[in-house]
Parts: C-alpha cells; structure tokens; sequence
C-alpha cells in the first residue's frame, strides 16, 4: 500500500515550524500510544506513522531530500523503517518530547502510564556513513542494484556485540541498575525533578567486570560488508538516498546508523540531460534538409526513426514525447528533444564548387523566410527558458 504523504499523516503544512511539528506529533502519538490502546494494531499502525513522519520532517536533511523527491528520496521504507519499525526505537528516539507534560512519571515516553512497565535505558547510537555512487543515464532510466563493500563497524561475533566475556556484569551501583540517574532542585516554583544519562555506566545500568579481548569491551569491531543498494529510477546527480540501520554499529547492542548514499551522474556522450529531459545534437546533409529525410536516432533504449520534413531549417528541434527519463516520484517521463543541425562542408572540390554555383543562381536557393520563419528564435528561447 502507497505511504501517505507525511504532511498529511501529522495535518500540518510544508512551512509548519519545528514547535508545531512537536505539537501536532505529540498529539498523535498521545491518541494511539499502545499504552491508551492495548491489543490495538491499527491504532498501533498509526502511531509507528506518525513516528515516521514526525523522524523525516523534524530532520532538516531528511525533510530536504523528501520535499524535493518524495519517498524515493528516502529508503524504501521512510525514514524510521515503516511498519516494520521497532517500537523500542521510537521510544528511545522520541521519549523526551513528553518530558515536559509527565515529567519523570511517564517512564521515557512507551514505559507505559502510571508506571506500568519499567524505566526504559537510553540506547547509543552509530554514526552514519557516507558513500558515493556513480551511475549512467541508462541506469538511472531503468533504476539500478549496486552492491558495495563497505569497511565499518560491526557486531562483535565474539561477545555478540555485549563487550562482555561470557557474559560478566554487574549492576552499577551509582544508579542501581536504572541507566538514570534523578537530580531534584528547588526553584522558585518549588521542587523540579531532572533526569540524566548515568555518567559510570552510560546508561546501560551495568558494568562489564570482564571485557571481551577481540572488541576490547566495546561490542563492535572494524569489518568489510557487502551491501546491496536499490537505487529508483529517475535519480539525479546530487540527490541523496539513505538506508536506514545500514552504517555503523552501535557499541554495546545499541541502535545502528544509517548508510548515505549521494547520486554522481556519469556523463553521457550523446545526451544532455536537464530534470527529466534528455537533448540530442542531430546532424543533416543540406540535401536532406531541403529535400527531406528519415533519421535514425539513439534514445536509452534502442533506436527509433524520426522523420524530418522537407525544407527543415538548421537549428529545428524535434520533440519525441516519452522517450526521457523517468520522474523519480513516479509523474511519467521526460521528452527527448533533437535539435537538427544542417551539417555545412568545408572541403569541396572544383567540381562540387562549380555545381552549388549553378543552384545557388536558381531562385529557389535564396533565402526567403516567412514571418513563422522569423520568429523561430522566440520559440527557441520560449523552450529552454
């Protein structure tokens, strides 16, 4: 089923400020929290899209690449991975958006209301990585699979990404195993209840007694993966792509981050491209301009004939509809337009000399162009302005 637009999902416009995407998320997810809605999948469908929607629009990059190329311009799945989506992962990710209504009694936003479920231990997260991928027009026309090594990191086998050997720890005495720690001060509205990351276990609420020697205790070590990336059809140069839990992993079983891919268009050697447009330079004999003629020519896939009437001006452009590249949001396909040029000689011989003379001296070989003729170049700048 096609995503709805993430716009639409939160009912708020393209130029909602960050407060108000804040608002309208807010409210969404406090109407289908699963906590307001056990054993309810749709109102759980509903808040895993809201999540999706309030993850790309609060992101400025995201937002960028989704207001230019919509979906495509994210992973397949969105930017938090769909329906598919853990939903530890977005209480992890969004928790403190409820700080300031349920302060510390909400339980880091998905612990459940009134305490129901225990408190939830913030999770690291890896970085992005960044990588660059050059493609053709022809594989930009039908859509492409790369597949790439990346070298970064990864899961330790050993200890299974925990950093402890043979599974050694104990609970951290400084925040008893929470990963929290809770500060209380007193202000002039009275006391207010603050709530922190523990600094001695980073937030895991335990402590490794014995470290894994291969990760040194950090869960993740350097590798080489191969990873297949789709890429749509329809994707320029300078877009970026992203998918999502694709770079680096997280020490200590934490969440992975994503992998970036930017688009290098390769040049093509006998189109130029503008969006969705391709162009072509045609070349004619003046014979077969005055004369007509029927041109053979190149698209991205195949060739096709086109006729050129007679008595065609150099500079003319043709327009083949459909015979483009593909709108990368799915809105049809560019024209390829040829411009037909008049080839002119410039080596003849005394013989081909002496027989232009004589048809340069018919009437029909001077130039006499109609007002139509005349306003040939308006028409020009009309079409690539």
């Amino acid at each position: 089923m096609a995503k709805r637009d993430y716009y639409e999902v939160l009912g708020v416009g393209k130029n909602a400020t960050p407060d108000e995407l804040k608002k309208a998320y807010r409210k969404l997810a406090l109407q289908y929290h699963p906590d307001r809605n056990p054993g309810d999948k749709e109102a759980e469908e509903k808040f895993k899209e809201a999540a999706e929607a309030y993850d790309v629009l609060s992101n400025p990059d995201k937002k960028a690449r989704y207001d230019q190329f919509g979906h495509a311009g994210l992973d397949g799945n969105g930017g938090f991975g769909g329906a598919s989506m853990n939903m530890d992962d977005i209480f992890s990710q969004f928790g403190d958006i409820f700080g300031d209504i349920f302060g510390g009694g909400f339980g880091g936003f998905g612990r459940g209301f009134g305490g129901q479920r225990q408190q939830r231990r913030p999770q690291m997260r890896g970085s992005n990585l960044r990588i660059k991928v050059k493609l053709t027009l022809e594989e930009i026309d039908k859509g492409a699979e790369k597949k790439i090594k990346v070298n970064k990191y990864v899961p330790c086998k050993t200890c299974g990404g925990s950093g402890a050997r043979g599974n050694s720890y104990e609970t951290c005495s400084h925040c008893n195993g929470q990963g929290v720690v809770l500060e209380v001060k007193r202000t002039m509205f009275g006391q207010m209840q603050t709530q922190s990351v523990c600094p001695h276990c980073g937030g895991e609420g335990r402590i490794i007694k014995d470290k894994c020697r291969d990760c040194n205790g950090e869960g993740i070590v350097k590798a080489e993966e191969v990873i297949t990336i789709n890429i749509p059809a329809g994707v320029s140069d300078g877009m970026q792509l992203s998918m999502s839990g694709k770079g680096n992993a997280a020490p200590h079983g934490g969440v992975p981050g994503d992998l970036i891919i930017l688009v290098e268009e390769v040049p093509h050697e006998q189109f130029e491209r503008q969006e969705s447009n391709l162009f072509y330079n045609a070349f004619i004999t003046f014979a077969d301009a005055a004369m007509g003629c029927t041109l053979e020519l190149p698209t991205l896939n195949g060739k096709v004939k086109v006729k050129v009437d007679q008595g065609t001006p150099s500079g003319k452009v043709l327009r083949l509809k459909g015979k483009g590249l593909p709108d990368v949001n799915g809105y049809g396909r560019g024209d390829l337009l040829v411009a037909v040029n008049v080839w002119v000689p410039k080596n003849l011989t005394k013989e081909e000399k002496e027989l232009l003379s004589k048809l340069n001296a018919s009437p029909n070989f001077q130039p006499n162009p109609t007002k139509q003729e005349r306003g040939f170049f308006d028409k020009m700048k009309d079409l690539f302005n």
